[in-house]
């Protein structure tokens, strides 16, 4: 569950960081991805955004388990970590491929290098990472 709460917080701050900077990329390459825009939908591209948020959360939180990590840094690094990865895997990688395929106004060149883009991966794992420790210590 801890992984999942983070996930969503992360999600959504980054969302926020991405409709302030790039309001296109949450409005119409997210839900592009699954033919859901144009036009341009804030509001579904978020719902999407944090869904996957969710999803890579508990992805990171299983492999916090079996890390062994021990301390809220070892934690916290790993957040940067796991979003930097997110950004070259998922960001660079697939979404250009998937937004091609799907004939999306809003395909990116491959690969998608953006440093916004990494800026954003690195806050969403900062603060999944906070929202993990914080939820995993809960009783």
């Amino acid at each position: 569950m801890a992984g999942f709460l983070g996930g969503i917080a992360g999600a959504l701050v980054m969302g926020a960081l991405m409709i302030a900077m790039n309001e296109a990329v949450i409005a119409v390459a997210i839900p592009s991805l699954y033919t859901l825009a144009p036009p341009p939908n804030v509001p579904v591209g978020m719902g999407v955004h944090v869904f996957h948020g969710a999803v890579l959360g508990l992805g990171f939180a299983a492999l916090v388990e079996v890390l062994g990590f021990d301390s809220n840094g070892r934690v916290a690094g790993f957040g940067i970590v796991w979003g930097i990865l997110t950004w070259l895997a998922l960001a660079a990688v697939l979404m250009p491929l998937w937004l091609s395929v799907v004939g999306s106004p809003a395909s990116p060149p491959f690969p998608n290098f953006a440093p916004p883009s990494l800026f954003w991966h690195v806050v969403y794992g900062l603060v999944l990472s906070v929202g993990y420790a914080v939820a995993a210590d809960e009783p």
